[in-house]
């Protein structure tokens, strides 16, 4: 008998919806489909494909409140974070519909090098075949289009699995894509429990598993991939650098909006600042002050800056970490309250890198304060993580942005911005145990796609 999922709202505890997870037959049966959706696929040339993205574009814009508000009720992120979200999800679209224009190929001469064989190659990108998609709670319609997107753009299908608590969100995303023109050959929505899910990644059936979510999951899923193309975006324990000649006001504004956006639940979120010894005080201080008039609450409010987290359990986590560490010698500056899953915006000084709060990935509104004297140190502080993400830094010595892209081992630097930058189209990704592959609609399809040659004779 399959298992009913109930999706409550973290807020309020009132329910949004049950569903039943997909039985083995249903599994089956999406499969089949998307077999056959292949070769639909190949039925529709590029140009299609683009005005079909472009056309989901513009219906998210329309739906953008409707989807807003089914991601406040499923996950608790604020109204105006959601709006924004689904914004970006139309971007992500129309960006997959001109990648989809721009897939071309080149032509190599075999005789560029001896001994003289009189042949071409014509060399282009192919779709790998069925992708199976795994999304996250915390972006469910932004991060399910940077996987649908790039693998409609590129001629594969999609077995689309969000994430248990957005399912309804998912489902409504997917009905768009069909309005907008895919064939339901090429995308279904699929949420089957974990033993029919393990199955699916065992099987033959897919050809290429793309994650975003955490590192024990992506290592179950790389030990039963059986050599499938994988695309893994983790965690990161990302650093927000504030040198001595920052905008601290800037700086200010950007740790608030980095950190404690999504109630901090972020993999991009900066999860360490990392603050110079000489304006450390003066930066300290303006951001308690910022932080202490945040509006917390109802994140169906137009006002609200901070929702809950997304469950009982990940408020349980949070707070354990804020009191460990202020029973290991740390000074609360701001928040540590809590009242039901709604964890108010916290600041902590005196904290060391070995507490469980820094050392590991912290999934809430918390932010704990680190000094440092030289770039030397902060460099080694950044890297000794198990992480390798994305970092920010504010300062506008061009010797020191050089030297922290050359050491960090991130995927990308900002500067003066923070770690939680990203452009749809540029390639997003981490080292380390942030990931595999790299995502941005380009890059993303170029980890869709394989490489085929056809050899001509220069003359027939």
């Amino acid at each position: 008998m399959s298992t009913q999922f109930q999706v409550r709202n973290p807020y309020n505890d009132e329910e949004v919806g049950s569903y039943t997870y997909a039985s083995a037959e249903e599994v089956a049966d999406a499969l089949d489909k998307l077999k056959r959706g292949k070769k639909v696929l190949r039925g529709i040339p590029a140009f299609q494909r683009a005005e079909i993205l472009h056309k989901l574009g513009e219906l998210l814009e329309t739906h953008q409140d409707e989807l807003a508000k089914l991601i406040v009720s499923e996950i608790g992120k604020t109204l105006k974070e959601s709006r924004t979200e689904v914004a970006r999800a139309a971007v992500t679209a129309r960006a997959s519909g001109d990648e989809a224009k721009r897939m071309s190929g080149e032509v190599l001469d075999s005789d560029a090098y001896p001994p003289s064989r009189g042949r071409l190659g014509i060399v282009r990108r192919q779709p790998l075949g069925v992708v199976l998609a795994i999304t996250p709670f915390n972006f469910p319609i932004n991060l399910a289009m940077h996987k649908i997107g790039p693998a409609f753009a590129s001629g594969n299908t999609v077995f689309f699995k969000p994430g248990p608590q957005n399912y309804f969100s998912g489902k409504r995303l997917v009905e768009l894509c069909y309005e907008a023109g895919m064939p339901e050959e090429t995308l279904q929505l699929c949420v089957p429990d974990i033993p029919e899910l393990t199955k699916v990644i065992e099987g033959d059936d897919v050809q290429v598993i793309s994650f975003t979510g955490g590192v024990p999951t992506a290592n179950a899923i790389a030990r039963n991939a059986r050599g499938k193309k994988l695309l893994f975006e983790l965690g990161g324990n990302d650093p927000l650098i504030v040198m001595d000649d920052a905008d601290l006001d800037k700086a200010v504004e950007t740790a608030i909006a980095q950190r404690f956006g999504t109630a901090g639940q972020r993999c991009t979120a900066a999860k360490r600042l990392m603050v110079h010894k000489d304006v450390f005080e003066a930066f300290r201080d303006k951001l308690v002050e910022a932080t202490n008039k945040l509006v917390v609450g109802d994140p169906m409010s137009e006002d609200s800056y901070i929702g809950p987290v997304v469950s009982s359990h990940a408020a349980d986590v949070v707070m354990a970490r804020i009191e460990q560490a202020v029973a290991d010698g740390a000074k609360l500056l701001a928040g540590g309250k809590r009242e039901g899953n709604v964890i108010w915006p916290t600041i902590l000084e005196g904290i060391t890198m070995q507490c469980e709060l820094c050392a590991d990935e912290t999934f809430g509104p918390v932010i704990p304060l680190l000094q440092f004297s030289t770039i030397d140190e902060v460099i080694e502080l950044v890297n000794m993580s198990e992480f390798g993400l994305q970092s920010g830094v504010f300062t506008n010595q061009m010797d020191v942005v050089m030297r922290l892209y050359e050491e960090l081992e991130v995927g990308s630097i900002a500067v003066n911005d923070g770690p939680g930058f990203r452009a749809e189209h540029f390639p997003f990704g981490g080292v380390k145990n942030s990931g595999l592959g790299r995502e941005g609609i380009k890059y993303a399809i170029e980890e869709m796609t394989y490489y085929k040659s056809l050899v001509l004779p220069r003359f027939m």
